[in-house]
């Protein structure tokens, strides 16, 4: 390998890459440097990492080095996502059978996973988002890049989130060739706006009928343009209403530092829906490879439900799609709202690299692959999560 082709840049030599020679460079930049040259909770406040830059080819992604932290959000710690997480699900659960089961078999997998130093990892392509986006990566540059960082970080496990054939079809075939765990992480839903025609008359339908919801509502929409800093607050209280409060703290808490960040130098594109002068919706996307995807999304849940907020936003996303002409990734959650809306369902994985590290770690990732692969897809495909 050139020992040149790959470099990673942290904190003390960030100033020596060269962003204007990468591929979306000037994004990365805008993006990233804020993120590795200050603290990452001043943007993120439960994120906490070590980040850097890493460089292949004319290429520039966002690596997370993490050893423990426990406590911190998913988009940095396998033990979050897959037993935190599992432990505030397990509050829902109406069955007494399966809740009074899931606790003890909870704390026996987190106690192997923190035994097995599950979070002693690295992270590539991690902007710190529920979900990652991909530029085109070859299976030579995956392999490149983990023989690059298991050499860097040799007692550290390398990771890949938010992939799949669909997503990232050229890092997926590189991921495998390379012997990497496929670990199921979530169910994602994918709308495809050139397909939607052929969904049949109630798609079309249902579609229809959130435009026109939209349109009668009195709503106006709000372009990222008109947005400015005396809606950064309220944009952040807005996405802490729905990603944090209704659904989980352990979810990357943005601050109005973030919202700031992405008004100013655009690294999402910010739409709203504003009634008598409140911002009352708000969604935050950013596009890669013909792909889209949402991590910033929120309403006002003081408002009556039948406004449909949540409708008129999503509507809102669809337009976008058919109007770039980009797939729409719409992560996982309420499934059967998406499916009824012309959304394919697809199993999404975080890739691991085990085979350097000692054995007794590499048995938690393999049998968290069998384990997930058997139940929790299969489950998620039948009842539409």
């Amino acid at each position: 390998m050139n020992a040149e082709r790959v470099r990673l840049y942290e904190k003390t030599d960030l100033a020596e890459l060269a962003w204007e020679r990468m591929k979306d460079g000037e994004y990365a930049r805008a993006y990233l440097e804020p993120l590795i040259l200050d603290s990452v909770p001043a943007y993120m406040s439960n994120v906490r990492t070590r980040m850097g830059a890493l460089v292949i080819d004319d290429l520039v992604l966002p690596v997370t080095v993490n050893d423990e932290e426990y406590d911190n959000s998913y988009v940095c710690s396998p033990y979050t996502h897959y037993i935190s997480y599992a432990r505030e699900e397990m509050k829902l659960v109406t069955s007494s059978m399966i809740a009074s089961l899931g606790g003890p078999l909870l704390s026996g997998a987190g106690a192997l996973m923190k035994l097995s130093r599950v979070n002693r990892i690295v992270f590539v392509n991690n902007w710190l988002l529920s979900t990652n986006l991909y530029h085109p990566l070859t299976a030579e540059q995956v392999r490149e890049i983990t023989s690059f960082l298991t050499r860097r970080f040799p007692d550290h496990a390398v990771a890949f989130r938010s992939v799949s054939p669909i997503v990232c079809p050229g890092a997926w075939t590189g991921l495998e060739r390379s012997g990497y765990v496929m670990v199921p992480s979530r169910y994602v839903y994918l709308f495809d706006p050139k397909q939607a025609n052929e969904k049949g008359w109630r798609v079309r339908n249902t579609l229809k009928r959130d435009r026109d919801m939209l349109q009668k509502s009195g709503y106006r929409i709000i372009r990222h343009e008109e947005l400015g800093e005396e809606h950064a607050e309220r944009i952040a209280a807005l996405y802490q209403a729905l990603y944090l409060d209704k659904y989980s703290q352990l979810n990357p808490q943005l601050t109005p530092a973030f919202v700031r960040l992405a008004l100013h130098r655009q690294i999402l594109t910010l739409i709203g829906l504003e009634k008598e002068g409140r911002l009352d919706g708000i969604l935050g996307y950013f596009q890669r490879n013909g792909m889209m995807t949402t991590p910033l999304f929120g309403y006002d849940p003081a408002l009556p439900k039948k406004l449909g907020l949540y409708r008129m936003l999503s509507s809102l996303l669809v337009s976008e799609a058919e109007q770039k002409g980009l797939l729409l990734h719409q992560s996982a959650g309420v499934g059967a709202f998406k499916a009824d809306r012309g959304a394919e369902g697809t199993a999404e994985y975080t890739a691991v690299y085990i085979k350097h590290l000692p054995y007794r770690r590499q048995m938690i990732w393999r049998a968290l692959a069998a384990i997930l692969d058997r139940a929790v897809i299969g489950m998620a495909k039948k009842y539409k999560w």
